[in-house]
Formats: C-alpha cells, sequence, structure tokens
C-alpha cells in the first residue's frame, strides 16, 4: 500500500503533546522498514533532519484552511490507498480508508478552558472524525469510552494504542548540569514542578492555592515551577499568585525547550499534575523516567497512564492536594516507593510498540473491502 500520513503538526514551534505524538510515531514508522511506502504530507518544510533521510515528502504551502483545502485537494487528484492523520482531523476529500486518531474530549467537560470558536471547532472535528474515519485510534481507554457516549462511535471501530514516551528524556545526575539550569531559569534548589500549558484545563489555580497551603510545612526557599508557555485565561493564574503574595516562590520560565527538559524534570523534589482531564498525560511518564516522585489527579486517563505508580488525587480537592504535597516532600519512603514503581511504569510505553500496533491496525485496514 501507498500510506499517506498527515505530518503537518510535526513541524510546530511549540510542540506539545500531540505535535510530539505525531512526530515520534512518524519517525517509527519510518524505523520499522515496512514493505508499505508512507508518504508525509506538510504545510511547511519540516527543518533538515526531522526524519530520515529518503522519507517521502509532500510539501504542499498553503495560507489557511490547509487541511480541508489543500490536502482536500491533494487527496482528490493523487490519493493514497490509505491515509492516517495522527494528529488533526480528516480533510473533507479522504480515501474511504482513513485511519484519525482522538486525543482526547476535554473540551467537552471543560468548555472554559477554551475560547467559543475553538470548542465549536473540536466539538465539529472530533465528531466528524470518529463518524468518517474508517477506524479510530484512541490515546486511552478513557478517551474511547468518551467517545462511545458523547458522540455514539461504535465501540468496534475505536481501537486504543497507548503512546510511547521520548526515551532521550532521562534522569540527569550530573550536579554541574543540574546546576546550570537552575541558574538559567532562575530557580531555587530545592522546587515542585509542573510541566505543560498554562491554560484553566491544568487547574493550575488549585495548583497555587495547594502549593500556598504547604508552604509552612515544606523547607524554607522551596519553589513551586510552572513551565510552559501561555494558554487561554493564563492571567487568572499570575492573578492569584499576585492576590497571594507568591511572587517570588511562584516561577514560571515560559516554554522550556527539549533539551533542558530532562534536566529540569530531574532536578525536581516532586512532579505535581492535577490536571482536571488528560487523554494521556504524557509529563507523567517523563517525570517518572526521570526518576521524580509524581503527585497527580486520579480522573480521566491519569489512572491508565501512572498505574500504581502515583499519589492521586481529587484535582477538586485544594486541601488533599495541599496534603499531598506534603507527604511527597517530606515522607522518605514514601519517595522512594514512588520513584522505584515510576521506574518501571515509564518502561510500560514504547514508540516503537506503538507504531507497530499503528502498522498493522493500518495494515487491517486496507485488507478490509471499500
Amino acid at each position: 500500500m501507498r500510506i499517506g500520513v498527515d505530518a503537518s503538526r510535526t513541524t510546530a514551534r511549540w510542540r506539545t503533546g500531540t505535535e510530539g505524538y505525531s512526530l515520534h510515531l512518524i519517525r517509527e514508522l519510518l524505523c520499522l522498514g515496512t514493505k508499505h511506502r508512507l508518504r508525509l504530507y506538510f504545510n511547511q518544510a519540516p527543518p533538515p533532519g526531522l526524519f530520515a533521510a529518503g522519507a517521502e515528502m509532500r510539501i504542499m504551502p498553503f495560507p489557511r484552511l490547509w487541511t480541508h483545502a489543500r490536502l482536500s485537494w491533494e487527496m482528490a487528484l493523487r490519493p493514497p490507498d490509505l491515509l492516517f492523520v495522527p494528529s488533526h482531523v480528516l480533510p473533507v476529500v479522504h480515501p474511504q480508508r482513513s485511519v484519525s486518531t482522538v486525543h482526547d474530549l476535554g473540551f467537552l467537560y471543560y468548555p472554559e478552558s477554551h475560547t467559543a470558536f475553538q470548542n465549536a471547532y473540536l466539538r465539529w472535528s472530533t465528531r466528524y472524525n470518529g463518524r468518517s474515519a474508517a477506524c479510530v485510534v484512541a490515546d486511552s481507554q478513557a478517551t474511547r469510552q468518551d467517545l462511545v457516549r458523547h458522540y455514539q462511535i461504535d465501540a468496534t471501530k475505536i481501537t486504543v494504542i497507548y503512546p510511547g514516551r521520548d526515551e532521550s528524556i532521562a534522569q540527569v545526575t550530573d550536579p554541574d548540569i543540574l546546576a546550570d539550569l537552575r541558574a538559567r531559569l532562575g530557580l531555587a534548589e530545592r522546587y515542585l514542578l509542573h510541566v505543560g500549558t498554562l491554560h484553566a484545563r491544568k487547574n493550575l489555580v488549585r495548583l497555587v492555592e495547594a502549593f500556598a497551603g504547604a508552604l509552612p510545612d515544606l523547607l524554607p526557599g522551596t519553589q513551586l515551577v510552572l513551565a510552559g508557555r501561555k494558554g487561554w485565561l493564563h492571567d487568572d493564574i499570575m492573578a492569584r499568585v499576585r492576590q497571594l503574595g507568591l511572587e517570588d516562590r511562584v516561577i514560571f520560565p515560559g516554554y522550556v525547550p527539549s533539551a533542558d527538559l530532562p534536566a529540569l524534570l530531574s532536578g525536581a523534589i516532586a512532579f505535581v499534575f492535577p490536571s482536571l482531564y488528560e487523554g494521556f498525560g504524557f509529563p507523567v511518564i517523563e517525570a517518572m523516567a526521570c526518576g521524580v516522585p509524581v503527585v497527580c489527579s486520579g480522573t480521566s486517563s491519569l489512572p491508565e497512564v501512572a498505574g500504581e505508580a502515583a499519589l492521586f488525587v481529587d484535582p477538586l480537592d485544594t486541601a488533599a492536594l495541599s496534603q499531598a504535597i506534603r507527604r511527597v516532600a517530606s515522607e522518605e519512603p514514601l519517595r522512594r516507593s514512588l520513584v522505584e514503581r515510576g521506574w518501571q511504569q515509564a518502561g510500560r510505553f514504547s514508540w516503537r510498540r506503538c507504531a507497530r500496533q499503528v502498522l498493522d491496525l493500518l495494515e487491517e485496514v486496507g485488507r478490509e473491502a471499500v
């Protein structure tokens, strides 16, 4: 088969979970040495070395509506045998054999985390993806159940394939590297860490309040570091920090490049992730891979991702989150247990395994009669 793959999200300047999913999965699909031919579609030229030399690429710049106008036109003129869209929505013109990944339906639970336009588009595109694709890949059982419950997608056409983890994100133990990072970002020697876009769904106002409640029991100078680019309603987070007088204790280093992420994670005394909803939750397994104890929400997909390797909390209970922060910062036996279980849990996620399962699914769809 000739398998077309929408690779447009891999060139994003600010790469978050879905863009990283697309990049790592496509790289592994190319590495499998499949008998099938993969053709990658881009809306802008990828940087040199993003993918292996020799990968077939179609670079098709277009000012706007690239997916539904330019990619649809390509599908009409030169359709592949099968189209795979890992991180966006199927174009309106697409082969009957098309597969799309749906990452999460958090917008249904927390619409205030998005603009009105974003909510409307997410509702339409998720319904369209689920009903138009020959098969849907879901990142988790939680996402699969949401697709069935809210959009009445046939459960038999949804396959759960867990993403992998970026194996370049591993524990950094060199004290000079850790000290250099702290100096560049202005961090204290002891800090709690959250990584992710600063928007309402990440529940960061409650995290700031929980940190404030735990401060009397934390060692002097302990900081809360909220790393990530600014998102929708981020001003509410900044305002709460000012109201609580925590400007020198809550640090906003902005988006942290992937080269610095392992050291940032490794240097934290704990990783705290009280997100209201996640389709998967990459930062949780990345923190575990760096030997950091994790506190996270016990909702949506996070129990699937974290297994028995995290301290779970109700993300709506600020007092419980504050107590969890105190425990993970001070109880050494608990910390050691979480770290040890975290190593094992992180090892369960592999991009090679994910790519193999995705390719098996694409081959199955390709064998089905149109």
